[in-house]
């Protein structure tokens, strides 16, 4: 175990922007929340065969769409939807997780653990970011006999007042359920949900997730001294992925933001991005070249950070990356094929046939 650090804060959320996949949450609400949680207290980040084997795990997150314009979270809303968690939950939550990495969902558990004392566990239900919350449940949708415990807390005070709910039934439609909530409520909320025994997480998530996101953003921090294509190789080696295209960004389908999601397609020279709230596929030519799980990244050529779908615009020069789902750790929950239909009728494209098994 160790003691999460303020230069890790900025490192998650330099790695965690290339694991966002366009998505993610927001860097100005990673840092926020990172400065927070290694201000106010210590936040302890744990390998998973560092905890009791009887340890409970709960996944910490937010639900929405990133560029919704009247999203408010504040950091005592992750607090506080673990704590009414910890109450609904009938065996003590000793650990958390995020539901994914991302610019600000890579600090997800860091606040509760400086203020609660729970450990952030060094897994994820997906190393990617992804659309839904099915997507990083660990697999939960086809556990026989799981019963689903959902907890929110959050949104516009000044449109809606504060929202708080805890549901329970199936991961599927909880998932639902919290998505509509966070459209009534302006955009975005926090989540605490999903409590399993560490053996679960151990089997179905993607562990090393939160190191890796930390360390590559420590060397992008390094190579950012020398220049932006440094930092562009850097994250295409530590990756392992492979350039795809380089050139002018435009809206080949114009973001457009509904039922809790952002919608639509880039284009990089012949090749079109298709995104639901994060890069869900590469296409050219009518072929597909990349597909969800694959992680799939969008650099800005002046600087080599990773670009987020709500601040692109049209002309900014920009690289495509590309890994394989596989030469990363790949979880369940990724492969998870009730939230993977999900996206077929979301995007009216194919992922099933394209998804990679897992080891």
């Amino acid at each position: 175990m160790r003691e999460l650090t303020a230069d890790d804060a900025r490192h998650g959320v330099l790695g965690g922007g290339v694991f966002a996949c366009g998505g993610g949450g927001w860097r100005h609400h990673g840092e926020l929340m990172g400065s927070v949680a290694t201000s106010v207290g210590r936040p302890v980040l744990a390998e998973i065969g560092e905890l009791p084997e009887d340890s409970y795990v709960a996944t910490v997150t937010a639900i929405g769409a990133p560029a919704a314009k009247d999203w408010e979270i504040q950091p005592v809303d992750y607090v506080h939807a673990l704590q009414k968690l910890m109450r609904e939950c009938d065996r003590p939550i000793s650990a958390v997780m995020t539901g994914q990495n991302g610019y600000s969902t890579t600090h997800n558990g860091w606040i509760q653990s400086a203020m609660l004392g729970v450990r952030v566990l060094d897994a994820a239900g997906d190393i990617r970011a992804h659309p839904t919350g099915k997507l990083g449940s660990l697999g939960l949708t086809s556990r026989p006999g799981y019963v689903s415990t959902q907890v929110v807390s959050g949104g516009n005070r000044d449109k809606h007042g504060h929202f708080s709910a805890v549901t329970t039934g199936s991961v599927q439609t909880c998932d639902d359920v919290l998505r509509d909530i966070s459209v009534r409520t302006g955009g975005f909320i926090a989540a605490a949900r999903n409590p399993v025994e560490l053996s679960w997480v151990r089997e179905h998530a993607a562990l090393g997730a939160i190191s890796a996101a930390i360390e590559l953003g420590a060397a992008m921090e390094k190579a950012a001294a020398r220049s932006a294509e440094a930092v562009i190789e850097t994250v295409r080696d530590r990756l392992g992925a492979r350039e795809l295209a380089r050139g002018p960004l435009r809206d080949a389908v114009a973001l457009d933001t509904h039922g809790g999601w952002d919608h639509g397609t880039f284009g990089i020279g012949e090749h079109l991005v298709p995104y639901l709230n994060e890069y869900m596929a590469v296409t050219s030519g009518g072929e597909r070249i990349a597909s969800y799980p694959d992680t799939i990244v969008i650099l800005r050529a002046e600087d080599g950070l990773p670009l987020a779908v709500k601040d692109a615009k049209e002309g900014m020069d920009v690289v495509l990356l590309v890994a394989d789902a596989r030469s990363l750790p790949l979880s369940s929950s990724a492969v998870d094929p009730v939230g993977i239909a999900e996206c077929e009728q979301l995007l009216d494209m194919e992922f099933l046939r394209y998804l990679p098994e897992r080891s």
